[in-house]
């Protein structure tokens, strides 16, 4: 697959490589330089890194539900 870079050094990724990577508008790309070239692969949160925040949500609150959350529909809105 060929690629055309703009005058501004921009890409634009085919929707059939960012649907095999699993990404939705609004997510993130990381980018790392390997042996054999460059590599894209979705930025992923850690979840387990997040344990230190249950501290900070009032008790009774109810548990986000992370996944249903992803699965909204994008509000181009709520990025500015």
């Amino acid at each position: 697959m060929i690629l055309k870079i703009t005058s501004n050094r921009e890409v634009t990724l085919p929707s059939e490589v960012l649907d095999a990577m699993g990404v939705k508008p609004g997510d993130k790309i990381e980018i790392t330089e390997g042996p054999d070239g460059v590599i894209l692969k979705p930025w992923r949160i850690d979840y387990s890194s997040l344990g230190t925040l249950k501290d900070k949500i009032p008790p009774g609150h109810p548990p986000f539900d992370i996944e249903s959350f992803r699965e909204q529909p994008y509000d181009p809105s709520l990025r500015d």
